[in-house]
């Protein structure tokens, strides 16, 4: 029993990342995760799955395992990387997830996102080049996280490093995502 209570402090952090050996920013995250086991457990799904079959019973019962659930993914195509999108048609199962008279084994969890966006934080908006601002673009995930009555929470979005790649930005990076994970 105690190691469940220490789980329940701990937070899954889930890697949707289709080229993680080519990624500045998500793989320097893992790395700086990876060094504090007792408050992160890092699941990264393209390297669990390199055949795209998801094992539903394992990650559900991981799901379940935690009180706080973080989606770290790239940003491309103004969505989430197609594994991401399976996962969830496949994991967030009638009975499990919701249901009349069963489901909601996600209610009350805190899940959020953690985006890494290449271009700039202005270009999303009215007056930007891709005219919404980021919390109209993932406004999907939390309908569906809302729908499964879990507890979400606004995204944490690192933008531009398209632009600037320099190690001072990543780390800055890296600093704003542990603050965001800390205050969750």
């Amino acid at each position: 029993m105690h190691i469940y209570i220490i789980e329940k402090m701990k937070i899954v952090i889930v890697v949707i990342h289709p080229n993680f050996e080519g990624s500045q920013i998500n793989k320097r995250w893992v790395q700086e995760l990876k060094k504090q086991p007792d408050f992160y457990e890092v699941h990264q799904l393209h390297q669990l799955y390199p055949d795209g079959k998801i094992d539903i019973i394992a990650e559900q019962q991981l799901m379940e395992k935690y009180d706080k659930i973080v989606f770290q993914f790239p940003f491309y195509w103004f969505n989430c990387p197609p594994f991401f999108k399976q996962w969830l048609d496949e994991v967030l199962t009638y009975g499990w997830a919701y249901g009349k008279k069963s489901g909601y084994r996600l209610e009350g969890k805190k899940i959020a996102l953690a985006i890494s966006a290449g271009i700039d934080e202005q270009e999303y908006g009215t007056s930007g080049k891709y005219k919404y601002p980021m919390e109209q673009l993932t406004s999907p995930f939390e309908i569906t996280f809302d729908y499964v009555k879990a507890d979400y929470q606004k995204p944490f979005v690192f933008y531009g490093i398209e632009n600037d790649s320099s190690p001072e930005w990543i780390e800055q990076g890296v600093a704003d995502y542990l603050r965001f994970l800390e205050q969750l």
